[in-house]
């Protein structure tokens, strides 16, 4: 539940602090309070659009900050500390859980969520766990069937929620097997049109057998063949100069003898340095040796050769050209198999899933089939309920009737459902969507709501002006029913009326005073004679009128006594 809330330059109300808490809290007010901007900021806390407009004239921002009671662990503490935010434990199984909004004149905002900075996406996610708030706009969301399909499912409880999570499964999966087979037919020609494309290319790099690094060897072995002369009239003279030509002494000889004049001196100097020519001299037998061999291999070599390295060149050069390189060339000839053999499977693909759609198709029926009729059951209930809460709310001979019809498929089911209204005996039953008026139809959807938190309750209700369009006897029995409902759950409920407020254990009200040009609005806790003379405002407009007073006090009374003798 919320604690407690804190305004700060939003709309007409300069400051102003809110304790809520447990039970029933109306909020009543002149017209021009500002009584909708504690909606307003309510809203902002669950993570409503921010409208710059909503910031009090002259201010450079709007702020609203709230505290929360929550269950120390669950859903709500889970996502608050994924946001990085923390909890207050309050030592009971529940913690505080402070939240902030702001939005600055210009339109920019910011939101907090456990002390620490968050989106306001994390502030909606929170409200889907915290409150429900029901203001006229949401009144004429119950004349959508949807909204009335979502009703009877919460109503449903642990049966229907089943049904539903089976049959949005199966429906996911049809869908899955339907897409895959549609894509597959229709792409039938595409990939026919690929296997051959694949196939002739597989085809070619077989009869290729390319091999790692190839085209780089050969483009060394091209060079060297091109300039074979070149190469071969330099190689020729190294090796004269290492093993000499029998004119003149080679490299090999010369070091020979430079060790042996080293050694004869015998200093041991010099034997050092004798070590290292005649390595040297080993050295140059090596190269020499190595020189022969290149020589050996250019003279093997002709012009006969060089064509067969450029006839390869020019294969892997195709190959390159159409895979981009040869390591992609390669990858191919590794993985093509594989996809030349899922391309050719299509026959037998289709005829697989054809197989499976027809298994899953069936699967959704008989899924579709238990949700039918786990929300006809709950229909039946749901509407015997409601009828019962509807007598109490001041329409004695009102019947309603939760129907359950055949409807489009959607991943909510093959069913419409409609909420019917027949207001009194003899009528034909009407959909709330076209039949109820204003008044009706808030009592249906309180109604509703009341009879719904008996199975699942939720933390916070927030109604804004939920006995529009009512009044008198209607009015007694809103706010009785409103009582009711905030013994499971946190009533907050903004209100014109007397009678309905009357039945609040907390009642606060916006105040508007000026102050020379600027007018700004307060909200004040009321009690004893400051309560009483808000209920004559609300009843006659005349805070101090004594029969105002008197029928004030009466139906402050009323908050006592219990429904039986009420109605009597």
């Amino acid at each position: 539940m919320i604690e407690e809330m804190r305004l700060r330059d939003l709309g007409v109300i300069a400051e102003a602090t809110l304790a809520i808490g447990p039970g029933f809290t109306a909020i009543t007010g002149e017209t021009g309070a500002g009584k909708t901007m504690v909606v307003t900021g309510l809203g902002l806390l669950l993570g409503q659009r921010a409208d710059s407009g909503a910031v009090r004239a002259g201010a450079a921002q709007a702020s609203v900050d709230g505290v929360w009671i929550v269950p120390a662990d669950g859903a709500v503490a889970e996502r608050v500390r994924d946001a990085g935010g923390d909890l207050e434990p309050l030592g009971d199984g529940r913690a505080e859980l402070f939240v902030g909004r702001s939005i600055s004149s210009e339109g920019r905002g910011r939101a907090s969520v456990g002390g620490r900075a968050a989106p306001a996406g994390v502030l909606a996610d929170l409200a889907d766990e915290l409150v429900v708030v029901h203001g006229q706009s949401d009144q004429l969301r119950l004349r959508s069937a949807a909204a009335q399909r979502d009703a009877l499912d919460r109503f449903g409880g642990a049966p229907v929620q089943k049904a539903l999570a089976r049959y949005r499964e199966k429906y996911d999966r049809a869908r899955a097997i339907e897409r895959e087979l549609r894509d597959l037919v229709e792409d039938r020609d595409l990939r026919a049109r690929e296997a051959d494309e694949l196939r002739a290319q597989l085809a070619e790099l077989e009869q290729a057998a390319p091999t790692a690094g190839e085209d780089d060897e050969l483009a060394v072995r091209a060079e060297r063949l091109a300039n074979s002369e070149e190469l071969r009239l330099a190689a020729a003279t190294a090796h004269e100069a290492l093993s000499g030509d029998g004119e003149h002494p080679d490299a090999g000889s010369l070091l020979a003898d430079a060790r042996r004049a080293l050694e004869r001196a015998h200093d041991p100097a010099l034997e050092e340095i004798a070590a290292q020519v005649a390595d040297i001299g080993y050295r140059t037998v090596d190269l020499a040796t190595a020189l022969a061999a290149y020589l050996a291999d250019l003279d093997e070599s002709g012009p006969h050769e060089l064509a067969a390295v450029e006839e390869r060149r020019s294969v892997l050069g195709g190959l390159i050209r159409l895979h981009g390189t040869l390591d992609a060339a390669l990858a191919l000839l590794e993985t093509g198999p594989m996809r030349l053999a899922e391309l050719d499977d299509d026959s037998d693909r289709i005829e697989r899933l054809e197989a499976e759609r027809d298994a899953a198709a069936s699967d959704l029926d008989d899924a579709a089939a238990a949700l039918t009729s786990a929300r006809q059951k709950a229909a039946t209930r749901l509407g015997t309920q409601v009828t019962a809460e509807m007598r109490a709310l001041a329409m004695p001979d009102a019947r309603v009737e939760v129907q359950v019809a055949p409807g489009q498929a959607s991943a909510a089911g093959r069913d419409d459902v409609a909420i019917l209204l027949a207001p009194h005996p003899g009528a034909e039953a009407r959909s709330v969507a076209r039949s109820a008026s204003g008044g009706e139809l808030s009592r249906v959807m309180l109604a509703i709501e009341v009879v719904i938190a008996g199975v699942d309750p939720v933390p916070t209700f927030v109604f804004d002006e939920v006995d529009a369009g009512i009044g008198g006897a209607a009015a007694i029995e809103v706010g009785r029913r409103l009582a009711r409902l905030a013994e499971s759950s946190q009533v907050i409920a903004v209100t014109h009326l007397a009678q309905v407020a009357a039945f609040a254990n907390n009642h606060l009200s916006v105040v508007k005073a000026s102050d020379g040009s600027v007018t700004a609005s307060d909200v004040r806790r009321l009690e004893g004679d400051d309560r009483e003379a808000e209920m004559a405002r609300l009843l006659s407009g005349m805070p101090d009128s004594e029969a105002a007073l008197l029928h004030a006090r009466e139906l402050l009374a009323l908050r006592g006594a219990s429904p039986a003798s009420s109605q009597n």
